[in-house]
């Protein structure tokens, strides 16, 4: 049975139905609708899962996906907005940089531990914000004890005179005392020097990190590095520094790590998502003599048994994989997925083909999304003060300026836009702190102007677009 913890996580997705999930993915991806849909039912499977009967409840399998298109046409980004919209730890990883067992290089398994690092990340999170106003009181009061030492106790067989006095001083003291906190909260103090004492980490295990340590090496590192006594350094640094690394400390003292460890562990097993990007470099084409090498046939069936269900050993414990969701990708211009083995094939039921993007479509993403290339740059040039303003006829020809280069050399899709709109902006971002607050239009006319001896020379396109 999940944490309360979990279960509340798993709750949110209860307000996100498989049309939800589609319509905030389109705020910004566009096109792609048929991988939307299959991601979305897959996300609300989830949550269905958890409210089915336990007798059944460990039997559902999550629904595995892969997508198929060329590169730039928009899966990494829908398999990390739905990772971000169902708040699930999620990991990206490429395929092609994993080698059989028994080879130098990274084992399958690793991608489990990275997803429990950013399950670890994620709650650390959560729990630091739960408690960070405390944990900044606390801290006020540590650098407060450094800039004004409370005075010294008063020995019990003391005059009355000497109490009296002792009093007086603590009166004083507090008066002091609050007279900085002020100061202290508006930051005036923030450039004053204080002696504070930090721990230092141990050493760290011989070797763990060289090129071509064994996988998994650096948990053993960092356990060896628990394992040393801590060291303790005082070190002089600014109120501002000293509020930082105190913080730290304050932080780890207010969170409890054994619940943090076995929330984030739930949370990876039940919510889990792993983005397998280039599935179609280890897909081996069939039926070829020569046999399979360290980068494919190997790959696939190390990967069989994390995909399928089982247990990962990390430094935080044991992970089930039975019900963390992988989604695939690749562009299979060379193999299909039916060269992948047909063991690993069966455990991506659903398979979803995205479309090539079209010119009209590049017009769209530079203005439908939220987070559009074109708002994105008006936002910089804002930033020195200037406007950055496009017309309809600058971004329809931007947009054909893309098409046609993607036409003529290799197909990346949107990323295309990226390198177009940075040759065409790479002036106007140079000269913009000498310009002042002068308007930057950017119409069909300026992008012609620009643009033309690079689009329509073949040998700056190759090396500029």
């Amino acid at each position: 049975m999940a944490s309360p913890r979990t279960q509340q996580a798993i709750a949110r997705l209860a307000d996100l139905t498989p049309r939800q999930i589609v319509a905030e993915l389109d705020r910004y991806i566009v096109g792609q609708a048929d991988a939307k849909k299959s991601v979305a039912i897959a996300l609300r499977n989830r949550w269905r899962r958890q409210r089915a009967p336990e007798s059944i409840r460990d039997e559902i399998s999550p629904n595995n996906i892969i997508l198929i298109g060329p590169t730039g046409v928009g899966k990494t980004e829908i398999a990390r907005r739905l990772a971000k919209l169902s708040g699930a730890p999620f990991v990206k990883v490429e395929a092609s940089k994993f080698t059989e067992v028994g080879y130098v290089g990274r084992d399958v398994e690793s991608m489990v531990r990275d997803l429990i690092e950013n399950a670890i990340d994620m709650v650390r999170t959560e729990r630091e914000s739960e408690v960070e106003d405390l944990a900044i009181g606390k801290v006020d009061e540590r650098i407060l004890d450094l800039l004004l030492p409370t005075p010294p106790a008063l020995a019990a067989e003391a005059s009355p005179d000497a109490k009296v006095e002792h009093e007086q001083s603590l009166e004083r003291h507090k008066r002091t005392r609050d007279k900085l906190k002020a100061l202290l909260l508006d930051g005036q103090l923030d450039g004053r020097e204080v002696e504070i004492e930090v721990t230092q980490s141990g050493p760290g295990m011989p070797g763990a990190a060289m090129p071509g340590a064994p996988e998994g090496m650096e948990s053993v590192a960092d356990w060896f590095r628990d394992m040393m006594p801590k060291k303790k350094k005082r070190r002089t640094v600014k109120v501002s520094e000293a509020r930082r690394l105190l913080l730290d400390e304050e932080l780890d003292k207010l969170i409890d790590l054994d619940d943090l460890t076995g929330d984030a562990l739930e949370r990876t097993e039940a919510m889990g998502i792993v983005f397998l990007d280039e599935i179609d470099k280890i897909a081996g084409e069939r039926g070829q003599g020569g046999g399979p090498d360290v980068s494919r046939e190997g790959v696939q069936r190390d990967l069989l048994p994390i995909v399928e269900g089982s247990n990962v050993q990390t430094k935080y414990g044991m992970v089930k994989t039975d019900h963390i969701l992988f989604v695939a990708a690749g562009a299979f211009h060379v193999s299909k997925p039916s060269d992948l083995i047909p063991e690993l094939q069966g455990r991506f039921p659903i398979r979803v083909e995205l479309k090539a993007l079209t010119e009209s479509d590049f017009v769209r993403i530079m203005t439908e999304p939220e987070n559009a290339l074109t708002k994105q740059y008006a936002a910089l040039v804002e930033a020195e003060g200037a406007s950055l303003t496009f017309t309809d006829d600058g971004i329809a020809e931007l947009a054909r300026v893309a098409a046609r280069v993607n036409e003529r050399m290799e197909n990346i899709g949107a990323r295309r836009l990226h390198t177009v709109m940075t040759t065409l902006l790479e002036e106007v971002l140079y000269e913009l702190p000498d310009r002042g607050k002068e308007a930057v239009l950017v119409n069909a006319e300026m992008v012609r102007d620009r643009l033309r001896s690079i689009a329509e020379d073949e040998d700056l396109r190759k090396y500029i677009l």
